[in-house]
């Protein structure tokens, strides 16, 4: 690509005029892109220019009179403001302003309510670009310490009123004189909250179908080569039938492939919604141009040279993908291996695979191109359909969480595969998945980051139990390989979910059996002995053996292992089997001719002659079939259970506590809280930390301990004695001045600090840990595990992502291996865990409420049949981290 303009060097030197997260794309609720900014003087001649294409009645709305030109004056006042009590942001398409939205604060009052307005050009009016400038408004002006909005509108500008009473709040109206002023609220509220992720979800899922079900398609790029990717690509269409026109681009023939090509897009005399780019790097500017002229919708790059060359090919791929959402278009790619839509409808190819699966109820997104071609491969050998398949490349714009989104409502899709090499945006990940996974399954593989070229890393690296903690939470169907994807995939995609975790195993092979129910039992399964029907059982027989399994009550799914008799046909055995099982609620597989996939003997055919429902899969192995429907169980529980809110507990006072934070910010720097600062904190959640005293000398400990009650605890302060009571740094069950006094002197000599902790003496019990980390990725994580040298060897913690449903929090103690030592192991008088669940939801909400909290650390907990004490807990405080899955919708 090209070096920037001139004009791209002042818009972004005028950019860093005010705060850099207020600049966003935004989608349209077309799934087109919007460049949203703050406006900056140098927007004078676009803002003159945008006033000019208003119509008449939109200036008549918008300015209560005709206003037919905008006097200099007010182009002045419009583009010079101080980003705080005066804010506008331009939506922009290519060069030119497409929308206008600013607020003023108002003088009167206690300065915290300001009056907002905004107008869209006419001929983007309907895409619901107000509603998202009004959205990005209300962020900047929270930020600005304004709370209230004040509009003021004319009575028969129904879109307007519209928009502010569909955006979530909780509008009061007054009339006057034919005008209506409208009041309300900023904050965020749960319904605000709800309406702005339908939105994004409705934008997204629409986007992604801009790119997925195009009525025509551009090659740019298209070779007369049959060597070259733009050859293929429009070979791959062409075959593949696309029901629309193709159109080849090419400067210097007049056909490809004996089709009619054009110099330019701009040439095509038709409208185009998905162009694909097979140029070099350096040619894709003069691309983008020529496709905005056009008006398309999306486009895939499937040629390479970008990401993954390094650090050139990075800032490359970086402004390749700002400038394709500055034309208007989501981008699939670079380096991409393409999409496809098996629809009839579409028939799309535009892949550089040559062949596409069967159609198919299966969604599939993958980054690698390679590895693209070897699952398309896979699947149609183990005839497995798919609905529709995106091969993402490096990922600079569209991604997972984007196809998510369309998946999910899209009723040709009924499981979801992914293949995650990394995470763009986890935390939104983790929201949209936990919602898709309640009405389909999502099965994923998260490859190890040493699978991802340095170049294509796009975020830092993740601890396998983090993303093991995640998927769970989400109820994602975790595997670690293609084989286990694909093994579970036509399970999910032919047969029903089991309703239980009862397993019947049939067959006329006794070693098969017996592996089969011992591998049932090691995955957690309820297996009975094998109904073996001997290797001389006929078709009938056979048959009559697994209906009897299916119709048992006790019996949840049924595996068949069957091995094919000395010189006998086995397509009699399979037609009973079928017939057997043909309609069942149950789950059937099988090992039937150790076959991966659909064995044609047992596929049920749809009208394109393609396996549908009620086909049985087929595993090389029972261990294979067993690993499948253990997963599909453990799925089909988490589905089961009624989805549980975040419980904010009694006695909290995040108020309170945010004015603390604010307080003790030390600016762009991180700090830690002293012990009283931190206990202070906790109390605002109603957390408590046993009773402590500092001192400097042998009289306040004395003193201290007298204030406090004996028996009492001293510590060391310093951090190397911190929760070390292994070097000596702490004195328990003291008892007595003499005992304090001699502690003191000790304690003191050995850790060289006079400063030490007199701490009332808590109830023993069981020590646990529970920590927050703000990570990079995520926003905010807890754990928890118990405390002691083991369990930090053994990394035996559990991570949940924040907020913490009410299920959750009690998932999150029961998780560590050990947490049994808490219900009484061998025993032992069980814990309270009520309160460490409650404890869990307390921290939950603080760290949810306050993001400056850049770590916790509770530890020791100590949790015993009383209740759970915090003997000690550190917090670090630090600047408000930017984080792209909160306040208002963009895209990463």
């Amino acid at each position: 690509m090209t070096e920037p303009t001139a004009k791209e060097r002042e818009r972004l030197t005028a950019e860093t005029s005010f705060p850099k997260h207020w600049v966003a794309d935004v989608l349209a609720s077309d799934g087109g892109v919007v460049h949203l900014r703050a406006i900056v003087p140098s927007d004078a001649d676009a803002l003159i220019a945008f006033h000019s294409r208003l119509s008449e009645r939109t200036r008549y709305l918008r300015y209560f009179g005709p206003y037919p030109t905008m006097p200099q004056r007010d182009v002045l006042n419009f583009t010079t403001v101080d980003h705080h009590a005066r804010v506008a942001f331009v939506a922009v398409l290519g060069d030119d302003i497409i929308a206008v939205g600013r607020y003023e604060r108002l003088p009167e009052g206690d300065g915290n309510s300001a009056e907002v307005a905004f107008v869209v050009a006419d001929s983007h009016q309907g895409r619901g670009l107000g509603p998202i400038l009004l959205e990005h408004l209300a962020g900047a002006a929270a930020e600005n310490g304004v709370s209230m909005f004040v509009a003021e509108v004319l009575a028969e500008n129904r879109n307007m009123v519209t928009v502010f009473r569909e955006a979530g709040y909780q509008v009061s109206r007054s009339f006057e004189g034919g005008v209506l002023r409208l009041e309300f609220a900023i904050d965020p509220s749960e319904a605000l909250l709800s309406v702005r992720n339908s939105r994004e979800r409705a934008a997204e899922a629409r986007s992604v179908r801009n790119v997925l079900s195009p009525t025509s398609v551009a090659v740019i790029g298209a070779s007369t080569d049959s060597s070259k990717v733009g050859n293929a690509v429009l070979a791959n269409l062409l075959a593949g039938g696309f029901t629309g026109p193709v159109y080849p681009v090419n400067a210097d023939h007049r056909s490809v492939r004996g089709v009619r090509a054009y110099r330019t897009v701009r040439e095509i005399p038709d409208p185009v919604d998905l162009a694909i780019a097979a140029v070099p790097a350096d040619a894709i500017d003069d691309v983008l141009d020529d496709c905005l002229d056009k008006g398309v919708k999306a486009l895939v790059v499937v040629s390479g040279g970008f990401g993954e060359s390094g650090p050139e090919g990075q800032e490359n791929e970086r402004r390749l993908a700002l400038a394709a959402r500055a034309h208007g278009m989501r981008l699939v790619g670079p380096n991409a291996l393409g999409v496809a839509n098996t629809d009839p409808e579409f028939a799309l190819n535009a892949t550089l695979a040559p062949h596409l699966p069967m159609p198919g109820r299966v969604g599939f997104f993958c980054q690698s191109g390679a590895l693209g071609i070897a699952i398309l491969d896979q699947a149609s050998k183990r005839s497995l359909g798919f609905s529709t398949f995106v091969s993402a490349g490096n990922r600079a714009d569209v991604s997972g969480n984007d196809l998510l989104q369309y998946w999910d409502s899209d009723p040709a899709t009924e499981v979801v595969l992914l293949y995650l090499e990394s995470f763009g945006n986890p935390r939104k990940f983790t929201r949209i998945a936990r919602r898709v996974a309640r009405s389909k399954p999502i099965v994923a593989v998260k490859s190890g980051r040493g699978a991802v070229p340095p170049a294509l890393a796009t975020g830092p690296d993740i601890d396998d139990s983090i993303v093991k903690a995640l998927f769970e939470q989400a109820g994602v169907i975790q595997v670690d390989t293609i084989a286990q994807l694909f093994d579970c995939a036509i399970l999910l995609g032919y047969q029903p979910l089991p309703t239980g975790p009862c397993v019947a195993v049939v067959g006329n092979s006794t070693a098969l059996g017996v592996l089969a129910v011992d591998a049932a039992r090691a995955e957690g399964l309820h297996a009975g002995a094998p109904i073996d029907v001997g290797p001389q059982a006929g078709p009938q027989e056979f048959a009559a053996a697994v209906s009897g399994a299916m119709a048992a009550g006790d019996v949840d799914s049924v595996i068949v292992v069957f091995v094919p008799p000395v010189a006998v046909t086995v397509e009699p055995f399979a037609e009973a089997l079928g017939n057997a099982v043909l309609g069942a609620d149950k789950p059937v597989l099988t090992t039937f001719l150790a076959t991966e996939g659909i064995p044609d003997v047992l596929a049920v055919r749809g009208e394109q002659g393609q396996p549908i429902r009620g086909s049985v899969p087929s595993y090389s192995s029972p261990e294979r079939a067993v690993t499948a429907l253990a997963k599909a169980w453990r799925y089909s529980a988490w589905r089961s259970r009624p989805a549980s809110q975040p419980i904010r507990p009694n006695g909290t006072d995040s108020e309170r506590a945010a004015a603390l934070v604010r307080g003790w910010s030390a600016g762009e720097t991180d700090r830690w809280l002293s012990d009283f600062e931190t206990a202070e904190l906790l109390s605002c959640y109603g957390i408590e930390v046993v009773e402590f005293r500092s001192v400097t000398d042998e009289d306040e400990a004395v003193a201290a301990a007298d204030e406090l009650g004996y028996p009492v605890a001293l510590k060391a302060t310093g951090e190397q004695w911190r929760h070390r009571p292994d070097l000596g740094g702490v004195r328990l069950d003291l008892v007595g001045a003499d005992a304090v006094r001699f502690a003191y002197r000790t304690l003191a000599a050995d850790s060289g600090e006079p400063l030490l902790h007199v701490q009332k003496m808590a109830i023993k019990g069981i020590g646990c840990v529970v920590r927050v980390q703000d990570d990079p990725s995520f926003g905010s994580l807890i754990s928890f595990g118990l405390a002691g040298v083991i369990s930090d060897l053994l990394g035996d913690r559990a991570f949940r992502v924040l907020p913490l449903t009410e299920d959750e929090a009690v998932q999150l103690i029961d998780a560590p291996k050990a947490a049994p030592l808490l219900s009484g192991y061998r025993n032992a008088v069980p814990v309270n865990k009520s309160a460490l669940v409650d404890l869990v939801q307390r921290v939950s909400a603080m760290a949810d409420d306050i993001p400056e909290i850049r770590e916790l650390a509770c530890e020791p907990v100590l949790a015993s049949a009383n209740g759970a004490q915090i003997t000690d807990a550190r917090l670090r405080i630090g600047p408000q981290p930017s984080r792209n899955d909160l306040g208002p919708r963009r895209l990463r």
